[in-house]
């Protein structure tokens, strides 16, 4: 069964909100219908044949399969750390690792599967990332607004999400114009813009005004817009910018017959839901407020362990 054709289950709901997090967070609602498949001729040529009984592994990366120094968890003496593999480089210094087994895994999975990279980076970030194993011939950036083929941006599901977004939702300017009126510099460190999509803060969490986050997310929840505070960053992102209408596409085009998802954070949940098997680790946003679903694999794993427990999942569940 591919749950990408069909409507998803839902989820039950957590039993309350994370101590950490200032939003209620409750299990979100079951994903809406993606964004009308690009039908034109360039579309359809950046496509392979579909193939029968293909299983597509969608995952986020950021702490699901790779990790930063600070969110590695290596918990046990030193002489008993893993080896770490070096994923990627920002700015002449290394940034993302994960432990040579989950390397070794990953490129095993490269081979049986389709392999698709599902990420809310930008597509300039998501190039700075090395992965093991054969190249992805698709990717998904910037939250589901960009599907890259073979590394190239699909103009044309890009456009059919421009215009759903418009259709749909109060335009980013607005949003934009709210952060700037109603934020303070002793606690705002950054304001960013995802390529022209979404809008988040790096924020001093410690000094977040207590009631801010809940006017804010009241105020953006009129418009259309969803608004999470994941570590130190808040994200505003349109309520149909998703993951999972980004892989529903994919799965489409590869005729994929299973769909398995892994993530860790808010972001995540709607792609989780919408898979046919799904695994989040004991950490993250996700963890902290025991989100589940009938079909979810919940991980004891934290950190880069998580990683290569995800994968070694991954594979069983494709291998059957």
């Amino acid at each position: 069964m591919n749950a990408f054709a069909t409507t998803p289950a839902t989820a039950t709901a957590p039993a309350s909100a994370p101590a950490s997090v200032s939003v209620p967070v409750s299990a979100p609602a079951p994903v809406s219908a993606p964004a009308s498949a690009p039908d034109s001729e360039s579309a359809r040529a950046s496509a392979p044949a579909p193939v029968s009984g293909t299983t597509l592994v969608a995952s986020d990366l950021d702490r699901t399969l790779i990790y930063s120094t600070a969110a590695l968890a290596l918990g046990m003496p030193d002489a008993q750390a893993p080896r770490l593999l070096c994923v990627e480089v920002h700015e002449s210094k290394p940034l993302s690792y994960m432990t040579e087994e989950a390397a070794e895994l990953l490129a095993r999975l490269t081979a049986e599967t389709v392999f698709v990279p599902t990420t809310t980076r930008t597509r300039k970030q998501y190039q700075r990332i090395q992965l093991p194993g054969t190249t992805p011939k698709y990717a998904i950036c910037s939250n589901g607004g960009h599907i890259l083929v073979d590394g190239v941006t699909d103009d044309d599901w890009h456009a059919s999400v421009v215009r759903r977004l418009a259709d749909e939702c109060a335009p980013l300017s607005e949003i934009r114009a709210y952060l700037t009126a109603t934020t303070d510099l002793s606690w705002v460190r950054k304001h960013r813009v995802a390529e022209d999509l979404f809008a988040y803060l790096v924020v001093e969490r410690e000094r977040l005004p207590e009631d801010w986050l809940d006017r804010f997310g009241a105020w953006a929840g009129d418009r259309g817009w969803t608004v999470s505070l994941q570590g130190r960053k808040v994200y505003a992102v349109p309520k149909p910018l998703t993951k999972s209408a980004a892989v529903r596409e994919v799965a489409r085009r590869t005729g994929a017959a299973l769909t398995l998802a892994a993530g860790d954070s808010l972001l995540d949940a709607d792609l989780l839901l919408a898979a046919d098997r799904a695994w989040r680790p004991g950490h993250g946003e996700l963890a902290d407020s025991a989100w589940t679903a009938p079909h979810l694999h919940v991980l004891a794993e934290r950190g880069v362990a998580a990683g290569e427990e995800i994968l070694r999942r991954f594979r069983a569940a494709a291998l059957g």
